[in-house]
Order: C-alpha cells, then structure tokens, then sequence
C-alpha cells in the first residue's frame, strides 16, 4: 500500500480502545468491539476493521445506543437462545451466547441464537468461525438500513443483508464465506469515496433510479443486489429470517427507527449452528472426507475457496508483526482521542 501507517499488531485494540471509552462505551462493550476490529484488521479485511471506529463514534453521538447496556441471555425453547442486546451493540450479547449454542447444539444437533435490540455494525465471518474452531458448521445473517433497492427496483427497500457461513476443516482454516447481498457492501462504498475512486459498474443507482458510478450518488440513492432477482430473492429471505421470524426489524423498520440520524443499523441477527457429528450419524471422518475431496476438486482447477486471501492475509501480519493502513485513515483515527 502507498503512502501507509504500520501498526503493530499489540497496538491496534488499545488504539480501538481508547476511542471507544472516550466516546462514551463502557469497558466492556469497548473490549469486545475492538476485539472484532483487531480480527478484521489482522486479516486486512479494511472496510470492517479500523474504519468502522467512525460508525461507532456516529452511532453514539446519534443518542439512541446505550454504551453500557447488559445484555440478557435467555432460552426460548429447548436448542432457541435468546440474547437481548436491551439497545447495546450485538457484540457483547454475542459474546455472552455463544457458549450456550455450542453446548446446545452438541445436544441436539443443531440450535441458534436470536440477537434482539441490539445495534450493528461488524463483519460475521468471525462469529461463525468461532462456531467452526469448535468443530460445528454455522451460519449467520442480519439486515441493515433500507439502502438496497430489490430487483426491478428503483429505491432502497432492503438491507446489504450479509450471509456467513463457515465450514469447520481438521488442521486446516476453516471454509468461510461472508459477503452482503449487495453487490457492494456499505463500508466499501465509504472506502470509494475517501478515495476519490469511481464504482464499478451495477453498483448503485442515484436518487432518479439512474445507474451510477459516483460514490455520493450512490449513497444518496439506492445500492443493487449481486446477480439480480437471485440475490434480491437472497436478501428478502435474510430481511425475513433475521427480522420477523426472531421477532424483530426489517431494514425498513430500522431506517425508520433512525429517524435520519446516522450510524449502525438497529435491529437483530440470526445465528444457526449444527452438529456434523449428529448430522452424519457419527460418520464425521468419512464426511469430512467427501467435503475435502471437494475442496481439493475446486483447488485443482486452479480457483480458490472464499476466504484464502484473507488466511493468507492474517498469516503475513502474524508474521511481521503489524498490519497496514492508509496514512490519511490513520490521522484521521489519531483525531477520535479523547
């Protein structure tokens, strides 16, 4: 990277930090934040690490985020685990649940966790990898804001809608996917902007439903789903199984309850887990052996599984010791210091 800051990696939660307790956060919140910061930063996945300490000064400074809420972890059903954010960033609440899914799901085989009030602004591969670390195949969706117009469509009516899933792999990074059903996620289009660069094509369109390659129009406008009516048809199934099925918001609903104000989208999250080993009826080697077999298939043809990148990403800064950023993004970063 031109005209780039190192960071060392011992410094990168302190820095994230800092900001937060000076912006209101209280310790815990701000730890679990900049523990999800600091794992997207060490793999340079750049529009959710550093860069998002901006969304979450905005999204307190709007009023409505408790920076101290606690979170309460309760069980709806025998495998359903219910964690009520009580207007919190979803972190902390993930963090208190995730325990309880993976003992309820190597109970029954497969279980989830509702995520409700809760504001968000993060990535989702970390959290269904941790699911994979501990030998479970997991997935996770949320909506957003209303930013995404649906197939056909002229102005936002769904969310960037991110679906992850990760795939647990024995003495191997796991096999990860996690991408908005936007063509473009949000943050990358801030990322466009600060850097002066135009959009690719089939991005966006402006406020008249033109297409656009303008940043600033785009976000003025309303953003496309990848691949068409199949990824509109994607999105709408997230905008319903991270929304009414767990009792909570669609991206409409929560654009609404934002009343104008910026910052992280309010609403709720689905996270689901399974159980190879239940699912299989104990045959986890035999499986496990079909799956790679798979992989090896795809490798062979000279592809790449999702996520290689970012491995390799995370190897290369473990190894040097620090990570990257825009010298501009650092300054920019220094100035939030209380």
């Amino acid at each position: 990277m031109n005209n780039t800051v190192k960071i060392p990696l011992n410094e990168i939660r302190p820095l994230a930090r800092d900001v937060l307790v000076g912006a209101g956060y209280d310790d815990a919140h701000a730890a679990s934040i900049a523990k999800m910061l600091y794992t997207c930063q060490l793999d340079d996945c750049q529009s959710h690490g550093l860069f998002r300490l901006f969304m979450c000064i905005q999204t307190i400074k709007a009023g409505k985020i408790d920076g101290a809420a606690v979170p309460d972890i309760t069980q709806a059903g025998k495998a359903i685990i219910k964690a009520d954010a009580h207007g919190g960033m979803s972190l902390l609440a993930m963090e208190a649940a995730i325990p309880q899914l993976i003992e309820k799901t190597r109970e029954f085989g497969i279980a989830a966790i509702a995520i409700n009030r809760c504001f968000h602004f993060s990535a989702l591969w970390p959290e269904v990898e941790r699911l994979s670390q501990a030998g479970l195949a997991a997935m996770a969706m949320v909506p957003s804001h209303s930013w995404v117009a649906p197939a056909g469509g002229t102005r936002g009516t769904l969310g960037t809608n991110p679906l992850a899933f990760s795939w647990p792999r024995k003495d191997k990074t796991p096999f990860t996917f996690d991408f908005a059903t936007s063509a473009f996620a949000r943050g990358e289009i801030e990322l466009y902007k600060r850097a002066g660069k135009p959009l690719p094509d089939g991005v966006a369109v402006d406020q008249d439903g033109n297409p656009t390659n303008d940043p600033d129009a785009a976000m003025a406008g309303a953003m496309l789903t990848f691949g068409g009516y199949k990824g509109s048809a994607l999105s709408i199934m997230i905008e319903l199984m991270a929304g009414p099925l767990i009792d909570d918001m669609t991206s409409l609903e929560s654009m609404e309850f934002a009343q104008g104000q910026g910052g992280a989208p309010y609403h709720g999250e689905i996270i689901l887990a399974f159980d190879p080993a239940q699912f299989s009826g104990g045959k986890v080697a035999e499986n496990d052996a079909r799956a790679e077999r798979l992989f090896a298939d795809i490798i062979d043809q000279g592809a790449r599984l999702p996520s290689q990148r970012r491995f390799a990403a995370r190897a290369r800064n473990i190894e040097r010791g620090y990570v990257e950023i825009s010298a501009d993004l650092y300054a920019d970063l220094r100035a939030l210091l209380p």
